[in-house]
């Protein structure tokens, strides 16, 4: 209906141009028919041709005027005529004229000014309505006339009727036909848009994100629209399927360390004498920290980052990470740092990475864990994380970054760690707009490196730096703890590596 009433607005004004251009076109041929007789009587009487004596075409009316309004002269057949000032249509003959100052500087001239005029005559019994041309023109005899000629104005009348009903046939049959061929092309360029709603209409109802929509052969929009609604869907049933398997992973990681502490809380119950207070401890804290990573992972999840203008230093963070594992870590780390690098970000979260990246080292190194703090060529932040352990297999350097991927290995050595450090640390890094990778480390172990952009160019940088003091460490500890990071634990297990 839209494009049919466009059309048909565009077609009234193109009509309405066009019938109006051919009515000026033929009202201008009459008016020149018109001019062109009425000079040509005008002419005759400035060169001497007497009054009743003038060539005139028998089917156009002609009069001829002096001033004080006497009819000199009329055309053969003309029986009556309106329009020119007078009606009269028999001519006077008053004799010749004295000689007067007329204001006309030589005898025997035609005036060069037309005056178009509508009128209407009768000429030989037929009545019309006629354009008349009046010129001025002076005798020979010195007498000042108006010669009136007219030229009829019914062939372009009757070609503009013509047109206009041709119009108004044509019209509606034109209009008709745009508005079937809009709505047969509309229609059948929309089929696939309308198996496209009833498709996502049926998954909705069924809920089966599995299912796809019909893409269309051509590559048109509705064929592009079809191929994005296909990736959308591929992307929610991801999403369902990777939220489906977390709740799995992690109602099963719940579930040993509840079932745990039931069972020692029954013993203790029943058995005073038996209670081992320290592992339900172990326990408890086990489970704190686990929803701890798990609460951590639903906000990053939903989109949580880093606090606009918060900064970080990563060496500061380091030594802090560093006294909190000097008692309970398995193994000694040795600590190199380039100087102050800051980053911007939430020292939070940063502090949990490298906790994160700590724990996992200890917990798979033989002797020694290594950690370093600085600057690559490009400028950017950079922490490494080494140890001397067996190190991640290439193929499976992508997969311990994955939540509730513990390595066979690891399993079997660790019944503390979910599977959800490496997951956090990697999250959280690209949050920052950074990145972490798994390498082989020197040391024969892994190397997990932490990239970041840094921010200012590295001054007053101080290589001798040492540990910060343990009161610092333990407020670090503390703050991180009332962030949710769960990394002020005494157990080194919860929110740890594969």
């Amino acid at each position: 209906m839209g494009a049919t009433t466009i059309v048909a607005l565009a077609l009234l004004a193109a009509s309405v141009m066009m019938i109006q251009a051919l009515r000026d076109n033929l009202v201008e041929q009459v008016d020149l028919q018109a001019e062109n007789a009425a000079r040509n009587v005008a002419v005759q009487l400035a060169t001497g041709a007497p009054f009743d004596d003038l060539d005139t075409d028998v089917t156009l009316p002609v009069q001829v005027v002096d001033r004080e309004g006497r009819v000199r002269a009329v055309s053969p057949g003309l029986q009556g005529i309106r329009g020119t000032g007078t009606d009269v249509v028999s001519p006077v003959y008053w004799g010749p004229e004295p000689e007067e100052d007329t204001g006309v500087e030589e005898p025997g001239e035609v005036g060069s000014r037309v005056l178009l005029l509508d009128g209407a005559a009768m000429v030989n019994g037929v009545v019309g309505d006629y354009r008349f041309a009046a010129i001025e023109a002076e005798t020979v005899n010195d007498v000042d006339v108006t010669v009136f000629a007219g030229a009829p104005l019914e062939i372009e009348r009757s070609a503009v009727a013509t047109l206009r009903s041709s119009l108004m046939v044509g019209f509606p049959a034109l209009l008709a036909v745009v508005a079937g061929v809009t709505w047969l092309v509309t229609f059948w360029s929309l089929r696939p848009v309308e198996a496209i709603r009833r498709e996502m209409a049926a998954i909705t109802r069924s809920e089966d994100l599995a299912r796809r929509v019909p893409e269309p052969g051509e590559r048109d929009e509705i064929g592009r629209l079809a191929a994005t609604t296909n990736e959308t869907l591929a992307a929610l049933e991801a999403s369902v399927e990777r939220q489906r398997r977390f709740v799995a992973d992690a109602s099963h990681e719940l579930r040993s360390p509840i079932a745990s502490l039931r069972t020692q809380l029954e013993v203790g119950e029943a058995h005073p004498e038996l209670l081992d207070v320290p592992g339900a401890v172990r326990d408890t804290v086990r489970l704190q920290g686990l929803a701890a990573d798990l609460l951590l992972l639903a906000r990053l999840d939903a989109g949580e980052g880093p606090a606009p203008g918060g900064t970080a230093e990563l060496a500061s963070l380091a030594g802090e990470e560093v006294a909190q594992r000097e008692e309970r870590g398995r193994v000694p780390v040795t600590v190199a740092r380039a100087g102050t690098v800051t980053v911007a970000g939430s020292k939070g979260q940063l502090g949990r990475v490298i906790g994160n990246l700590l724990d996992n080292a200890d917990r798979h190194a033989v002797g020694r864990v290594r950690l370093s703090v600085g600057r690559d060529d490009a400028g950017h932040a950079v922490v490494e994380v080494a140890d001397d352990g067996v190190g991640v297999p290439e193929g499976q350097r992508e997969r311990i970054f994955e939540r509730f991927v513990r390595l066979d290995e690891a399993r079997a050595r660790d019944d503390g760690g979910a599977g959800l450090g490496l997951a956090i640390a990697r999250d959280v890094a690209e949050r920052h707009g950074g990145t972490l990778t798994v390498h082989d480390a020197p040391e024969g172990g892994a190397l997990f490196r932490l990239r970041l952009p840094a921010r200012g160019n590295g001054a007053g940088e101080d290589a001798g730096a040492g540990p910060p003091r343990a009161g610092r460490a333990a407020r670090a500890g503390d703050r991180r703890s009332v962030a949710g990071s769960g990394t002020g634990s005494p157990d080194p297990g919860p929110g740890s590596g594969p």
